[in-house]
């Protein structure tokens, strides 16, 4: 229970002013009569007035207690307001902050076939923007950021698959409408299944979400002026500083070699990254050296002994049996979930026999689910060339891959996106033989929807610390990634349109090139199939298969930076006096920083 006093006094109200008399009499029946009803329709059960000097309000299904303290009369009334979350202020300044952020990561994710989260940034942005008004709350904030940072993945899902198509085909005729409608359905979906998984990733699983919980640590302590703010934002603008001397002025390298290479082994280097460092000191230290144990088995181990047996035939087919390896795996996590979560549901239905609230609840939630994969894939179909069987299984397929990015994210901060994306795709060409356009729309779907679900489950995750409404937090989310969508596409088509093409020096757009290269089919098929055995397998024996096989598919020198930093925080643990919350607030700066300035400099990059 909590009470609430509200500080604002009804102008109207105050004695010997024209409407005085009117307005009391008003006030009576409003409080009285009108009031009551309006409570009863928004689930307050119960009002009270307290003589003259408060109103009571019960609340519940949210067990609060609303008070409004001050006399209720002619001279001094007092006006309810609830806690402040989504916001007409809020909206109207997530969706400017979503125009520049959308934009200017989609100008990023084609550039510099990278994509840093924005959710530090929009934290302080929204921090500083609405902070200054009166009557803002953390929940206000949060909501605002959730719903400003919604497009930035949106764009992200776009630019790391659909480019591919003009890069097969330069003259191929590419519609707006299918592209917008194919967006905007994967961002509603994206949204819905966050929504659906949220209790489980977050509540029941608890897992780490490292950008979410670096947003939180920024917002509480962005309010305070202790030792611990001090802390957060000193961390910050070393690494706001360092990322400018690197990306901006190229006065330090992006990566370091501490190995040439030879026949058997790649060169291995090290990615110099603020936010990879603070990454690997707050997923724990399992998560962490699972993902180096990833690296150095793929790149050590199997590689090596791969090429020396001739189990391989040159480097080339063995870099492809380890991204396939890779791949797999992360993928049979998503099944193991998907066992695990059927054998649970079966226990729960037992456990819950006779209770009717619950399984009417669960009931619903599968009811809404369906309805909308339904309706989506009738759009699609109705608008898009899909047919409505490769629509089906597309949104089927962004059922699973978004439950799996939502558990690498929150293991590890990382979300690859097109992955998931090339596996659906290659699924429905297997499945239904479809055009080149099918194929990018249904990779587009997918990433588009598990780009927006990492940055959904984040967001839901701050706003779990905060004890924010998740509900007006999905609908900002939702708002924001609609309304993403559509400025992605515009930007996209606009991009072409200005700079000739894509897979060029100007716009490599990297990722997309390997979406494009996948359309033909699976490099590896047998490691594939077995990284997808092996991951639900160890899904199911509780090892954190997704993040072996992250470790195993990404770049070594990022795997690197990210067990340094594991090493570096349990070292100063062990060794110092220095205590976790406090390297859990230097990581959150380091990595807010240099997410803060890759999304300026991206801002910079577009209006230069």
């Amino acid at each position: 229970m909590m009470g609430f006093r509200s500080n604002f006094q009804n102008s109207f109200m105050r004695p010997g002013h024209a409407l005085h008399g009117w307005n009391t009499a008003f006030s009576n029946f409003i409080i009285h009569k009108v009031l009551p009803q309006l409570l009863q329709a928004a689930s307050i059960s119960a009002i009270h007035v307290q003589s003259t000097q408060s109103i009571v309000l019960k609340v519940p299904l949210r067990k609060r207690k609303y008070t409004l303290k001050g006399p209720v009369g002619p001279s001094r009334e007092r006006v309810f307001m609830a806690d402040r979350q989504l916001t007409v202020r809020g909206v109207i300044t997530g969706i400017l902050g979503l125009v520049v952020i959308t934009a200017s990561s989609m100008y990023v994710a084609l550039r510099m076939g990278a994509l840093p989260w924005p959710t530090v940034f929009v934290t302080v942005l929204s921090m500083t923007v609405l902070g200054r008004m009166k009557g803002s709350t953390l929940q206000e904030i949060n909501v605002t950021h959730t719903l400003m940072s919604a497009g930035a993945m949106v764009a992200g899902g776009l630019a790391f698959t659909i480019p591919g198509i003009w890069m097969i085909d330069p003259n191929a005729d590419v519609k707006v409408l299918p592209i917008m409608v194919m967006a905007v359905c994967g961002a509603v979906l994206g949204t819905l299944f966050s929504a659906v998984y949220r209790r489980n990733l977050i509540e029941e699983q608890k897992l780490v979400y490292p950008i979410g919980q670096a947003s939180y640590q920024t917002l509480v302590t962005g309010i305070s002026k202790g030792k611990e703010s001090l802390k957060l934002f000193v961390s910050m603008g070393a690494s706001v500083v360092f990322t400018a001397l690197r990306d901006a002025f190229g006065w330090i390298p992006s990566v370091i070699t501490v190995f040439l290479g030879n026949s058997l082994v790649q060169p291995i280097t090290i990615w110099i990254s603020p936010m990879a460092l603070a990454i690997g000191a707050m997923i724990g230290k399992l998560s962490a050296f699972l993902w180096l144990g990833g690296a150095v088995l793929g790149y050590l181990l199997i590689v090596p002994i791969g090429l020396s047996t001739n189990l391989f035939a040159d480097m080339a087919a063995a870099n492809l049996f380890r991204e396939n390896l890779g791949i797999g795996l992360m993928l049979g996590t998503g099944v193991g979930v998907f066992i695990k979560v059927a054998i649970d549901a079966v226990k729960k239905r037992k456990a819950n026999k006779g209770n009717e609230k619950a399984s009417s609840l669960q009931s619903r939630n599968i009811a809404i689910c369906l309805a909308i994969g339904i309706v989506s894939a009738l759009i699609m179909a109705l608008f898009t060339d899909m047919s409505l069987g490769t629509a089906a299984l597309a949104v089927l397929g962004v059922c699973l891959t978004t439950l799996l990015s939502g558990i690498l994210t929150g293991q590890s901060g990382v979300n690859p996106m097109e992955v998931f994306g090339i596996l659906v795709m290659l699924l429905v060409q297997v499945s239904f033989n479809p055009s080149l356009m099918v194929l990018f729309l249904t990779a587009g779907l997918v990433s588009v929807a598990c780009g927006l679900s990492g940055d959904v489950m984040n967001d839901l995750k701050s706003g779990y610390m905060l004890k924010t409404d998740p509900k007006q937090q999905i609908l900002g989310e939702a708002i924001g990634g609609v309304l993403g969508a559509v400025i992605s596409v515009l930007v996209l088509f606009l991009m072409k349109k200005s700079f000739g093409g894509f897979g060029t020096d100007l716009l490599p757009a990297p990722q997309a090139r390997a979406v494009a290269s996948m359309a033909s089919g699976l490099g590896d098929s047998p490691a594939f199939f077995v990284g997808i055995a092996i991951g639900a397998v160890m899904y199911l024996l509780g090892v954190p298969a997704a993040t072996l096989g992250l470790g195993i598919y990404l770049a070594i020198n990022i795997s690197l930076i990210v067990g340094i930093g594991a090493i570096a925080a349990l070292v100063i643990s062990k060794t110092t006096k220095v205590q976790n919350n406090d390297i859990g607030l230097v990581s959150s700066g380091l990595l807010g920083g240099e997410g803060i300035t890759g999304v300026v400099i991206a801002i910079i990059s577009m209006l230069g």
